[in-house]
Protein backbone atom coordinates (compact mmCIF):
# COMPACT_ATOMS: atom_id res chain seq x y z
CA UNK A 1 0.00 0.00 0.00
CA UNK A 2 3.01 2.58 1.05
CA UNK A 3 4.58 2.05 -2.71
CA UNK A 4 0.88 2.30 -3.92
CA UNK A 5 0.80 5.91 -2.15
CA UNK A 6 4.39 7.03 -3.53
CA UNK A 7 3.67 5.81 -6.76
CA UNK A 8 0.22 7.15 -7.61
CA UNK A 9 1.56 10.75 -7.06
CA UNK A 10 4.17 10.67 -9.22
CA UNK A 11 2.17 9.18 -11.92
CA UNK A 12 -0.13 11.98 -11.69
CA UNK A 13 2.59 14.35 -12.14
CA UNK A 14 4.30 12.73 -15.14
CA UNK A 15 0.01 12.44 -16.55
CA UNK A 16 0.08 16.25 -15.67
CA UNK A 17 3.50 17.22 -17.74
CA UNK A 18 2.31 15.40 -20.85
CA UNK A 19 -0.92 17.02 -20.65
CA UNK A 20 0.62 20.25 -20.32
CA UNK A 21 3.18 19.55 -23.20
CA UNK A 22 -0.24 18.31 -25.39
CA UNK A 23 -1.85 21.52 -24.59
CA UNK A 24 1.22 23.73 -25.44
CA UNK A 25 1.50 22.14 -28.65
CA UNK A 26 -2.06 22.12 -29.50
CA UNK A 27 -2.25 26.09 -28.61
CA UNK A 28 0.84 26.73 -30.81
CA UNK A 29 -0.84 24.88 -33.95
CA UNK A 30 -3.88 27.41 -32.72
CA UNK A 31 -1.93 30.24 -33.23
CA UNK A 32 -0.47 29.55 -36.93
CA UNK A 33 -4.17 28.42 -37.77
CA UNK A 34 -5.42 31.91 -36.70
CA UNK A 35 -2.77 33.23 -38.51
CA UNK A 36 -3.51 31.64 -41.86
CA UNK A 37 -7.14 32.69 -41.01
CA UNK A 38 -6.41 36.40 -40.54
CA UNK A 39 -4.21 36.12 -43.65
CA UNK A 40 -7.63 34.95 -45.89
CA UNK A 41 -9.45 37.46 -44.19
CA UNK A 42 -7.41 40.49 -45.13
CA UNK A 43 -6.90 39.17 -48.68
CA UNK A 44 -10.81 38.67 -48.70
CA UNK A 45 -11.75 41.83 -47.26
CA UNK A 46 -8.98 43.78 -49.86
CA UNK A 47 -11.16 42.03 -52.70
CA UNK A 48 -14.25 43.14 -51.80
CA UNK A 49 -13.32 47.00 -51.42
CA UNK A 50 -12.33 46.97 -54.70
CA UNK A 51 -15.87 45.53 -55.45
CA UNK A 52 -17.41 48.66 -53.34
CA UNK A 53 -17.23 50.81 -56.32
CA UNK A 54 -18.80 48.57 -58.65
CA UNK A 55 -21.52 48.20 -56.58
CA UNK A 56 -22.20 51.69 -55.53
CA UNK A 57 -22.12 52.68 -59.28
CA UNK A 58 -24.68 49.66 -59.71
CA UNK A 59 -26.57 51.14 -56.57
CA UNK A 60 -26.61 54.67 -58.81
CA UNK A 61 -27.83 53.57 -61.92
CA UNK A 62 -30.52 51.54 -59.88
CA UNK A 63 -31.68 54.87 -58.16
CA UNK A 64 -32.01 57.10 -61.30
CA UNK A 65 -34.03 54.28 -63.19
CA UNK A 66 -36.20 54.07 -60.44
CA UNK A 67 -36.47 57.95 -60.72
CA UNK A 68 -37.38 57.76 -63.68
CA UNK A 69 -39.69 54.89 -63.84
CA UNK A 70 -41.70 56.73 -61.15
CA UNK A 71 -41.56 60.36 -62.94
CA UNK A 72 -43.00 58.23 -65.79
CA UNK A 73 -45.76 56.33 -63.38
CA UNK A 74 -46.46 59.94 -62.03
CA UNK A 75 -47.11 61.62 -65.24
CA UNK A 76 -49.33 58.84 -66.46
CA UNK A 77 -51.68 58.68 -63.28
CA UNK A 78 -51.56 62.26 -63.38
CA UNK A 79 -52.88 62.07 -66.99
CA UNK A 80 -55.68 59.11 -65.77
CA UNK A 81 -56.47 61.52 -62.72
CA UNK A 82 -57.30 64.27 -64.87
CA UNK A 83 -59.32 62.39 -67.33
CA UNK A 84 -61.27 60.93 -64.47
CA UNK A 85 -62.16 64.09 -63.14
CA UNK A 86 -63.31 65.24 -66.47
CA UNK A 87 -66.08 62.45 -66.67
CA UNK A 88 -67.04 62.89 -62.99
CA UNK A 89 -67.39 66.74 -63.70
CA UNK A 90 -69.53 66.07 -66.98
CA UNK A 91 -71.31 62.97 -64.58
CA UNK A 92 -72.41 65.87 -62.13
CA UNK A 93 -73.24 68.44 -64.60
CA UNK A 94 -75.69 66.11 -65.86
CA UNK A 95 -77.29 65.02 -62.75
CA UNK A 96 -77.95 68.68 -62.10
CA UNK A 97 -79.71 69.21 -65.07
Amino acid sequence: METLSSLLPIIIYILLIIFLIVAIIIGIKVIFALNKVDALVDDVTKKVHTLDRIFNVIDLASDKVTQVGEAIIGFFANKVGKLFKKKVKDMEEDEDE
